[in-house]
């Protein structure tokens, strides 16, 4: 028997999932029965975790211009469900946002997302996680080979804009991986619905 989406997200909301683990838990993440996308990042970075609210940020634009949809559409959790690696802000490091804490919540949410047709996994740790040994030794290479894990899975550079450089010099996630994404049926259904 499935459990109750709604329970699972008032008792990770409730800050338990993060409490005693980081400085100021704020668990974000957005989720809805019907979802046919799941979208998964590392964890909210410290503007996210201010605002509560998921991928709002650069980050966020650039991913839902690979998306090719607008607010309305990616903030639709009958569209897309966004459940990443760490719930809450991590804190900051000597180099960065420090890494996300795995989630024990986590498998009793995607039990609970029934027709998740599509999983994008936005950066390193979203790809170590969902892909254990499938994934190539650098996140470039698992990338590059987006179509072994295709359709269930799409492994994607980290939005960001830290990563400007890395997009400039792989051209081709924009010319190839951008495009595929954007014909998934997955994809397709959600713009018929919105627009």
């Amino acid at each position: 028997m499935t459990e109750n989406l709604t329970r699972l997200l008032a008792a990770v909301r409730a800050g338990r999932a993060c409490a005693g683990k980081i400085p100021e838990p704020r668990p974000v993440l957005n989720a809805h029965r019907d979802a046919r996308v799941l979208i998964v990042g590392q964890a909210p970075g410290r503007r996210v975790h201010e605002i509560g609210n998921p991928w709002n940020d650069a980050s966020g634009k650039r991913l839902r211009k690979w998306l090719a949809v607008d607010q309305t559409a990616f903030y639709n959790s009958r569209c897309f469900a966004i459940i990443p690696i760490g719930f809450c802000y991590p804190g900051k490091g000597k180099s960065g946002d420090l890494p996300p804490r795995g989630e024990l919540w986590t498998g009793r949410l995607l039990a609970a997302l029934p027709y998740i047709e599509l999983k994008i996994l936005v950066g390193g740790y979203a790809q170590a996680c969902y892909l254990g040994e499938r994934r190539k030794a650098t996140l470039t290479e698992t990338v590059r080979h987006w179509r072994e894990h295709w359709p269930e899975f799409l492994p994607l550079p980290h939005s960001s804009p830290r990563n400007v450089g890395w997009f400039e010099h792989n051209p081709w996630l924009e010319k190839q991986v951008i495009p595929a994404l954007r014909r998934h049926p997955a994809l397709r259904a959600i713009y018929k619905e919105t627009r």
